[in-house]
């Protein structure tokens, strides 16, 4: 995010935030889940392909007989997403669309043949989410974003840890879209996040805050 919270600014146009070696820090990351979720806002917004770029790291996985690539997963309300989308056409890699039981066979008309489409309750429930992420194997996932699902996860007090990254400007926009929505979050002045690690990497500040008591117990 930026340095006054925001994570894009209000132009139309992608706003670079972070720096090449920060990029790579996150294809590691990445390539440590077993899934990686974005709104359909994201999808539509960013296009998205969610794939492990480095090599090495595609081979390190298909090495321990994983896809190159973690499973990729959205969380749609409505079901207008397109399947021509790249994260939908990029990567040999399975596609699971959360979807709000209303919408629900509308998704599966549009999307049924370039992913699986998932009734997760009306509105959809992050809980139900994990928990058929869960059944599926999916053990450690990657939220990336944007502010609707970090509000929602965070809110629920669903994340284990939050990489925050602050690059070295201001927007100064208020139209433009914030790190969270408006919310009661766990973590306020009487109950405080734990801190496990700050990094300068280049001219952005990694900080990574641990969020569950569960954090670091195994």
């Amino acid at each position: 995010m930026s340095m006054d919270g925001y994570i894009d600014d209000a132009t139309g146009q992608r706003l670079m935030l972070s720096n090449s070696d920060d990029l790579d820090r996150i294809d590691e990351v990445r390539a440590e889940c077993d899934a990686i979720l974005v709104g359909a806002g994201t999808v539509r917004l960013d296009n998205p392909r969610l794939l492990v770029r480095a090599q090495r790291r595609r081979d390190e996985r298909v090495a321990r007989g994983l896809p190159p690539s973690p499973t990729k997963v959205t969380v749609t309300g409505s079901g207008d997403l397109d399947p021509g989308a790249r994260f939908f056409t990029t990567g040999d890699t399975e596609k699971i669309v959360y979807c709000a039981t209303g919408a629900v066979e509308k998704a599966r008309e549009r999307l049924g043949t370039v992913a699986t489409v998932v009734d997760a309750g009306e509105p959809v429930e992050p809980v139900r989410a994990l928990a058929d992420l869960a059944a599926r194997g999916v053990r450690r996932l990657m939220v990336e974003g944007g502010g609707t699902m970090h509000s929602q996860f965070l809110t629920a007090g669903l994340a284990d840890e939050l990489h925050l990254v602050v690059a070295p400007f201001f927007v100064g926009d208020c139209r433009a879209p914030r790190f969270v929505r408006d919310g009661r979050f766990p973590w306020h002045p009487g109950r405080r996040a734990s801190i496990a690690e700050v990094r300068q990497i280049d001219d952005v500040v990694l900080l990574r805050y641990a969020l569950s008591d569960r954090f670091g117990a195994d």
